[in-house]
């Protein structure tokens, strides 16, 4: 009774929620199936997903329960961006406090990118392979994985590649600095030690260059990823435990050699490690369904920036002083049939981080602005949630409430002149912020006809934060990036609200004709009744889908209305009303799957709430993919 969404992301089997591109589709546009997701977008690659209208500070996202840290200032390297469609089986996203058991400072929700295994006593071998074309932007994909499946082991593996030029926005205009090139690489291997003991091991290589962001100042020359586990599970009779042991590494290299114009040229290099464990112990009792869990990790992040005046010697600044994190914490879940129809979810974590700052020359510059300062710091965060639903056949109420709070971000605390291009201001982070918290109450009612062809849902939520960090204007600092506005410096706010709504509906008018409409709502306010940035208009969508034999039709129409609630004291600025119309048809034979379909049909040339800078979407996008399965 977890408020999960999950999307299917493995080209086996027709079930589940999937897009409509298969596994060609890219990880951006898994995510957006999910409900209560969102995608920042500042380019063509590596969107930032947005939970309950909550950014990357208030979410926690794991590749199998592994943690792992994005290694750039700018957050053009979100978690997700690190692996592809091939490495995955399906995204599962939790939303608000009731989060994963491995989940940390999750007050928005978590996410959870479950990785491709096909395990035991499975079909002996498997070929998967894929091949797709976008022609706005000349977009290729190619991927194939390979599984072989035994009593006593298994393994897949597999590499995918994505290459695209500048795509062209609604009316033919070329959006420059679009273009991307990524290589992904990955195997999972299994092997069982006894009737009930598995050995299993992850490795992913994935490098990302000659990545465009057009909505910022920068592009990125190199984004690289290693993420390697090792793991051990024993299954008992009504229980299991799981360990795993993991590590990964980020390197994340910015730069505008290729940008014309560049007043003063940078190089933004930064770098993540991160090493960690965790133990999952889970079981069945009576009518308690159970989990404990003990993750720790370790993790250190650098970034630093060299500018090139000309005609003067290079200047030298640390933006993340190499700040070593380590982070430790209990959860605990239990799932209780109260009876027939009542059930109980409970769930808590608490966490105790202490951090460092490695570096000297970062901690002195920061301590300019705060002399009162230390370089090491203790934090103890928690969260506790609990939920009760009444179901039946055709009807599910669930009520819930939870509390959470979480500790300054890298950037947040400790980062240094960061320009931030959404408001063109410089950043300053503050040491001595308090932790963030919030408090969630939610709701959700289903309903269906006795025959199931009909249903409907209404999902609702509310956090009310205490001690909101957001950046605010510092008047008595000079900012150090050419054209900025001014300097922010992050800083509590007593409190401030988000609220969301949204309602959806299926039909299924006949065997082989289905409907599906959904319509959403966000509001967030601040301490002073300003609103929030980043905060969804109404929003909608309807979709259409017909299947006959082996052939299945797909028509969808969706956008939002006019932003009239915007924070404009945050730099933000309205957006228009849209609309566009998508198409999709798919047929399957034997051991293929074809695809074909079009992109805003009609050529529309708009920008959504969550485009950085307002970048425009694309425009007619025609696209084909073939997937075969043996």
């Amino acid at each position: 009774m977890q408020n999960l969404d999950e999307v299917v992301v493995s080209a086996r089997g027709q079930g589940g929620h999937r897009s409509e591109k298969g596994q060609v589709a890219s990880i951006d546009e898994h995510l957006s199936q999910l409900r209560n997701v969102s995608l920042v977008r500042r380019g063509s690659y590596a969107w930032e997903p947005v939970v309950n209208n909550m950014q990357m500070e208030r979410l926690s996202t794991t590749i199998d329960g592994m943690k792992i840290f994005y290694a750039c200032t700018d957050k053009m390297d979100p978690v997700t961006s690190y692996v592809e469609s091939g490495n995955l089986q399906s995204i599962s996203m939790n939303s608000g406090l009731d989060g994963n058991p491995q989940a940390t400072g999750n007050i928005g929700g978590s996410l959870d990118l479950r990785l491709k295994k096909v395990g035991f006593d499975n079909v002996p071998f498997q070929i998967d392979a894929s091949a797709g074309h976008e022609l706005n932007g000349h977009l290729a994909v190619y991927g194939a994985d390979a599984a072989v499946s035994r009593s006593r082991y298994y393994a897949n593996v597999g590499a995918f590649y994505r290459h695209a030029d500048n795509y062209k926005a609604g009316g033919g205009e070329e959006i420059s600095f679009s273009q991307f090139r990524k290589v992904n690489a990955f195997a999972n291997m299994g092997w069982r030690l006894a009737a009930r003991s598995v050995v299993e091991g992850t490795f992913i290589f994935d490098r990302a260059t000659d990545v465009g962001y057009p909505a910022l100042n920068m592009d990125v020359a190199l984004a690289q990823a290693f993420i390697s586990s090792l793991s051990y599970k024993h299954l008992f009779q009504q229980a299991s435990w799981e360990t795993k042991f993991y590590y990964n590494r980020i390197i994340h290299e910015m730069d505008d050699t290729h940008r014309p114009d560049v007043e003063i040229h940078m190089d933004m290099p930064g770098r993540s490690w991160t090493s960690g464990c965790y133990s999952l112990f889970t079981v069945t009792c009576l009518q308690h369904s159970l989990q404990f869990n003990y993750d720790l990790f370790y993790n250190r992040r650098f970034a630093d920036m060299t500018m090139y005046p000309g005609g003067a010697a290079p200047m030298y600044m640390v933006t993340w002083p190499d700040v070593g994190t380590f982070n430790t914490g209990l959860a605990f879940s239990d799932n209780v049939q109260l009876g027939e129809h009542h059930s109980l979810r409970l769930s808590a974590k608490m966490a105790w981080q202490q951090q460092h700052l490695n570096n000297e020359e970062g901690y002195h510059a920061l301590r300019v602005f705060f002399p009162a300062m230390k370089d090491r710091y203790h934090q103890t965060t928690g969260r506790v949630a609990a939920s009760y639903q009444y179901s039946t056949p055709h009807s599910q109420f669930t009520i819930g409430a939870g509390w959470g709070s979480r500790a300054p971000t890298i950037t947040e605390a400790y980062g240094y002149y960061l320009n931030n291009t959404y408001d063109q201001y410089d950043y300053m982070g503050n040491p001595t912020l308090k932790n963030e918290s919030a408090i969630e109450l939610n709701s959700t009612v289903r309903l269906s006809t006795p025959d199931s062809r009909f249903s409907i849902a209404l999902e609702s939520n509310a956090f009310f934060f205490s001690n909101y960090i957001i950046g605010q204007f510092e008047q008595r600092l000079s900012p150090m990036t050419v054209g900025a506005e001014g300097v922010k410096v992050y800083a509590n706010l007593s409190h401030a609200t988000i609220a969301n709504v949204s309602l959806s509906a299926r039909w299924m008018l006949t065997r082989h004709l289905r409907l599906h409409n959904k319509v959403g709502y966000g509001l967030g306010y601040d301490a002073e009744g300003g609103s929030l940035p980043m905060i969804a208009p109404l929003t909608w969508q309807s979709s259409a889908q017909y299947a006959w034999q082996n052939i299945l039709f797909h028509a969808s129409v969706k956008g939002h209305a006019r932003q009239s609630r915007y924070g404009d004291k945050y730099g933000e600025l309205p957006s228009d009303s849209w609309a566009i119309l998508n198409l999709s048809a798919q047929y399957a034979i034997s051991h293929y799957t074809f695809r074909l379909g079009v992109e805003n049909l009609f050529d529309k040339y708009y920008t959504t709430y969550s485009d950085w800078k307002k970048l425009p979407q694309k425009g007619r996008n025609i696209y084909a993919n073939i997937t075969f399965d043996f």
